[in-house]
C-alpha cells in the first residue's frame, strides 16, 4: 500500500476512534483560541487552551503523538482540555508538519518554533513565559525530549521541566524486550513501529543512506543528557516503547538529572489521551497534575 495513503486511512480513522471515546466526555468550559506561525515552511497552527480564572497561568506546551505520521490539533483535543482542566495550566498544542510529506527534521524544527513563539506571545494570553514546562506522548514525547535538548543550547533556562508519556527514544531493535513482548499490541504493534520509523525518517534531508540515528530524533543515543529540567516519564506495562521510556529515564539519571518515572504495568500505548478517561488515564493525569503544581510553585 502506498505511503501516503495508508497515513491518510490511519489519520482519518484515529479521529473517529477518538472522537467516540471521549463523546460526553470532553471540558468543554475551557477556553480555546487559535493561532499560527509563519515559517519559512509554512504556517505552523496552534490551539490555546486556557482555565477558568484571571491568572497568570504556568504554560505546558504539548506536542501530540502518532509516530510522527498521524494525529493532530482535533484529536488531540479533548485530552489537551482535560490537561487544561486538571492542572490549572495554558496548554500549547502544536500542530507540527507529518510524515511522510515532510520527513525528519521538520517536526522537531516546528516544535522549538513553537516553543520559541510560546516564550516571545504567551504572555498575550494569560501566560507565564517564566514558567513553561514541554510534554508529549509517544512520538510527541520523543518531541518534546528533543525539543528541550534544543532549548538548553538557543534558548537555556526557558523550559522549566518535561513531561515524557511513553516516549519513542531509539530506533527500533526488534530484539528489545518490550518489543518481543508487545509485539501484537494492544493498539500499538511492533509492525507499526516500525512503519512509523521507516515513514519519519526515509527521505530525510539530514541523514545518510541507511542511518537510522541523529541527536534529534534518537535521544537515547546523545551523550550530552547533562543540564536537563526536571523530567517525568510515564509507561504502560503492555506497549512495545516501554523500555524505550525506561532506559531514557535511567540515562537522565546517569546524567544527574531530577527524574519521577512511573510504569502503569497493566496499561497499553495511548491509555492517556486517546483511550479516553478510564481510570488508568485519570490516575495518570492526576500524577502529571500534581508534578506539575509541585514544578511550577517550588
Amino acid at each position: 500500500m502506498n505511503t501516503k495513503f495508508k497515513a491518510t486511512i490511519i489519520r482519518n480513522a484515529i479521529k473517529v476512534d477518538t472522537r467516540l471515546r471521549w463523546l460526553g466526555k470532553t471540558a468543554k468550559h475551557i477556553a480555546v483560541r487559535k493561532s499560527s506561525i509563519e515559517t519559512a515552511h509554512g504556517l505552523i497552527r496552534l490551539r490555546i487552551y486556557q482555565p477558568p480564572g484571571e491568572g497568570p497561568f504556568p504554560v505546558v506546551v504539548y506536542y501530540h503523538g502518532g509516530g510522527w505520521v498521524i494525529g493532530d490539533l482535533v484529536v488531540y483535543d479533548p485530552m489537551c482540555r482535560d490537561l487544561c482542566n486538571r492542572s490549572d495550566c495554558i496548554v500549547v498544542a502544536v500542530d507540527y508538519r507529518l510524515a511522510p510529506e515532510h520527513p525528519f527534521p521538520a517536526a522537531p524544527e516546528d516544535c522549538l518554533a513553537a516553543l520559541k513563539w510560546t516564550y516571545d506571545h504567551i504572555a498575550l494570553y494569560g501566560g507565564l513565559p517564566n514558567a513553561i514546562a514541554v510534554a508529549g506522548d509517544s512520538a510527541g514525547g520523543n518531541l518534546a525530549a528533543v525539543t528541550a535538548l534544543q532549548a538548553r543550547e538557543c534558548m537555556p533556562g526557558i523550559v522549566k521541566g518535561q513531561v515524557l508519556i511513553y516516549p519513542a527514544t531509539d530506533h527500533y531493535d526488534p530484539g528489545t524486550p518490550s518489543y518481543v513482548e508487545n509485539a501484537k499490541g494492544p493498539v500499538l504493534t511492533r509492525a507499526l513501529m516500525v512503519w512509523f520509523w521507516d515513514t519519519y525518517l526515509k527521505n530525510s534531508a539530514v541523514l545518510d543512506a541507511e542511518q537510522t540515528r541523529h541527536p534529534r530524533a534518537t535521544p537515547l543515543i546523545r551523550t550530552d543528557l547533562d543540564n536537563l529540567p526536571p523530567t517525568l516519564l510515564l509507561t504502560a506495562g503492555r506497549d512495545p516503547l516501554r523500555d524505550d521510556g525506561a532506559n531514557y529515564a535511567a540515562r537522565l539519571e546517569q546524567y544527574d538529572n531530577e527524574v519521577q518515572y512511573s510504569l502503569y504495568a497493566e496499561s497499553c500505548h495511548g491509555f492517556v489521551g486517546l483511550q479516553g478517561p478510564k481510570p488508568d488515564h485519570n490516575k495518570a493525569m492526576g500524577e502529571i497534575s500534581t508534578w506539575l503544581a509541585k514544578l511550577f510553585n517550588a
